[in-house]
């Protein structure tokens, strides 16, 4: 039966090693952007090495009933790993796992009591494993066959991960017999030396976090601008970061560089906006946004930045024409209404960043409930649109122009008040 699943794993190989490295693409693009620094790899279990492992899980269970039966066995046969140099980023790195792929199984967490060893001075391995698939809609139509493969993710810090390798293959795969209590000593020895290795990583996150922090020392990259908002967010919004992730940081680095407002004093007013959004959209995004909803003119400069970032005018193909005049449409209206806003907010005392949402725009003028629903919908298009996630057809865009336009007159009604005539 094992030659039998290693005969058919051997066919399968590709489809696993394509699965995982499809997978490692996608988180360290957005771990890239996010600016958490970390060695993103992947690989399909080695055909050698599964095979000793079947016979290995084959005497502990018992035997197996089928191939099947091994393939549900043997989890980690498309395998992806992401050593953090901080690992104190971990939780973020996990909230970015749970939105981008399907979990199959909850998440594993590492020490497990049960299997360390009693002599051991010291806890052992320190990780979280994770059985995921990916999202078809994510992928190309020639790669959707890959989100039937059940990939282990596998977040660790560096040192841990190297740590992990050489007793993996010393003490689970012995090629000269088993260890001698002084070689599990040293080994243990090494554990702890790794521990507080991983505590001297923490430390030095919090001194770069200091560093940044300093009101007039210009933030010099992406990778800072994510240590200081980590260091200064999750005590604004009161919030995890991991609940909505911090986004694209990389494009809002860009923009906070041809706006000059690139120093943590500058940004200050920004992050404090935060406080009473209670949206949970990646951090980046909300601040992108209190950067747009100042000066429309500003939608320009960021379309430039993300068309250098290789994407299209807010995420449009500009070869689609109709598309190309419906999002300019679109995005004429919903400025319009912006600034709008924004001038009845500033006459209600209102003058610092802020998201324009439907809360925001029920304080400032007594509109139906209908309007306000319909004023959201439109508004998660806006975000669609800008951000890139996903862009509406273009029959949608013009109805969603048409509707800006609509819902404009008739906070300019409002605003007058009834008409005399009437």
């Amino acid at each position: 039966m094992i030659e039998d699943f290693i005969a058919r794993y051997t066919k399968e190989y590709d489809f696993y090693s394509q699965g995982g490295r499809l997978a490692a693409q996608i988180l360290e693009a957005n771990l890239e952007a996010a600016g958490v620094r970390s060695i993103v790899t992947s690989r399909a279990k080695s055909i050698v090495r599964l095979q000793e492992k079947c016979r290995q899980r084959e005497q502990k269970r018992g035997g197996y009933r089928s191939v099947n039966d091994i393939f549900e066995d043997i989890v980690d046969l498309a395998g992806v790993r992401v050593a953090l140099y901080f690992p104190a980023e971990r939780d973020q790195v996990d909230g970015m796992i749970t939105r981008l792929f399907h979990l199959v199984d909850p998440k594993k967490e590492f020490p497990d009591p049960e299997k360390t060893r009693q002599d051991k001075r010291f806890s052992g391995y320190s990780a979280v494993h994770y059985r995921i698939q990916l999202k078809e809609q994510d992928l190309s139509e020639p790669e959707r066959r890959y989100a039937a493969a059940r990939i282990e993710v596998q977040v660790a810090s560096v040192l841990m991960h190297a740590w992990a390798e050489v007793e993996h293959d010393l003490v689970y795969k012995p090629l000269a017999g088993e260890l001698s209590e002084e070689e599990y000593a040293i080994l243990d020895q090494l554990n702890g030396l790794v521990m507080a290795g991983e505590i001297s990583l923490e430390r030095l996150q919090k001194s770069g976090e200091s560093r940044v922090a300093v009101t007039d020392r210009k933030i010099a990259n992406h990778y800072d601008l994510a240590a200081h908002l980590l260091g200064r967010a999750e005590a604004t919004t009161g919030r995890p970061i991991s609940d909505s992730g911090l986004g694209r940081v990389d494009l809002l680095f860009d923009l906070l560089v041809e706006l000059k407002i690139d120093t943590p004093g500058q940004l200050a007013p920004y992050i404090d906006a935060l406080d009473g959004n209670v949206e949970l959209r990646p951090l980046a995004e909300q601040i992108i946004d209190a950067l747009l909803a100042e000066d429309d003119s500003r939608y320009a400069v960021y379309s430039t930045i993300r068309a250098r970032q290789r994407s299209a005018f807010f995420g449009v193909d500009p070869e689609n024409e109709d598309i190309y005049r419906q999002v300019g449409l679109f995005m004429t209206r919903w400025i319009e209404l912006e600034v709008l806003i924004r001038q009845l907010a500033s006459r209600n005392g209102i003058d610092r960043p802020i998201p324009v949402n439907a809360r925001l725009l029920k304080g400032i003028l007594p509109l139906d409930g209908d309007i306000l629903a319909e004023y959201d919908r439109l508004r998660r298009m806006r975000n669609n649109v800008v951000h890139g996630i996903e862009t509406p057809p273009a029959a949608d865009l013009a109805e969603a122009a048409r509707r800006l336009a609509v819902i404009t007159a008739e906070i300019n009604r409002r605003d007058d008040g009834p008409d005399p005539a009437a």
